[in-house]
């Protein structure tokens, strides 16, 4: 094996995706497109011989990966300050700010965390995650501002990676909603897939994946509106977004799954999420470890508005 390479085995508990959807559903840091290349370079075996793309999996088969090694980043290392909860030799947890996109694209090619990354850690970060991502385990929608942990070695990214696939982590929200729950608490067990119309939308689904949140009212915010806490236990594309929207009282400044503008409610500057308190094992030490992010300044002056 050439210098640089890592490799990764397992073996698969269900059956019936096909192996490039498998692979992003299990390691999602990646992209469907990078797990498809991986697979058409022959970097992807299944039972010993190399898999394709469109080939479901079975239960109990052997996947090997052999990632190549890492590429130095386009992205250039940028002086941003970052608000640091937690930090190591090993990884490091971040309160990142509303409005910060996590990594480069073709819309936002620079100033983005990855950039800011790159400067922080001189370079140490996760190869893992590809060129576009290095660190990066998991990620918050650019407007989500709060908790997240970011993986400097490549051994912390494989081991943080199988904490958020067997939910063992603990993530908790506050989501600023529109009305009142006709509850204190309650739970939203409901499917989320692609919107059948609407591609860049998610929605409640029967074809969707099983998704769960449990949710309780923490505080009511004037007549109009209330901080509900979030706790999820899976991890669906904009899953909080969706379920709230569902359950009647979306986030408010969400223009996505939202109302529009309300005589009720100022004027919102985003969407109102914050990824709260992030609580998992550390990958290499195997100590608990929590994080807390404050409620940012612009959240704090919307509920403000919103109960003088």
């Amino acid at each position: 094996m050439s210098p640089g390479r890592q490799t990764m085995e397992m073996v698969a508990s269900i059956e019936g995706a096909r192996l490039d959807a498998w692979l992003h559903e299990h390691y999602p840091v990646r992209s469907r497109s990078m797990w498809q290349r991986l697979i058409r370079e022959g970097n992807v075996l299944v039972n010993g011989k190399p898999g394709v793309c469109r080939s479901p999996v079975s239960a109990g088969c052997n996947i090997r990966i052999t990632l190549p090694p890492p590429v130095p980043a386009d992205a250039a290392p940028e002086d941003i300050p970052l608000n640091v909860l937690f930090e190591d030799e090993f990884l490091l947890v971040i309160d990142k700010p509303p409005g910060m996109v996590v990594h480069p694209g073709a819309g936002c090619p620079q100033h983005t965390l990855v950039n800011a990354l790159l400067h922080h850690c001189r370079g140490q970060l996760s190869g893992i995650g590809g060129v576009e991502r290095p660190g990066i385990v998991h990620r918050l929608d650019k407007d989500t501002s709060g908790c997240l942990v970011i993986a400097k070695t490549d051994e912390a990214h494989r081991r943080l990676a199988e904490e958020f696939k067997q939910r063992t982590l603990e993530k908790i929200y506050l989501a600023l909603v529109s009305g009142h729950p006709s509850a204190l608490s309650g739970r939203i067990e409901q499917p989320i897939g692609r919107h059948p119309v609407h591609r860049h939308k998610m929605a409640v689904s029967p074809k969707g994946r099983p998704a769960l949140t449990f949710w309780k009212q923490r505080q009511v915010c004037g007549p109009h509106a209330a901080l509900i806490e979030c706790l999820l236990k899976t991890g669906r594309t904009h899953q909080i977004r969706v379920h709230l929207a569902f359950l009647g009282h979306p986030l408010l400044g969400d223009q996505v799954y939202g109302r529009q503008s309300s005589p009720h409610h100022p004027d919102i500057p985003r969407q109102m999420l914050h990824a709260w308190r992030l609580s998992f094992t550390h990958p290499i030490t195997r100590r608990p470890l929590a994080c807390e992010a404050p409620v940012p300044a612009d959240m704090r002056q919307v509920m403000t508005v919103l109960t003088e």
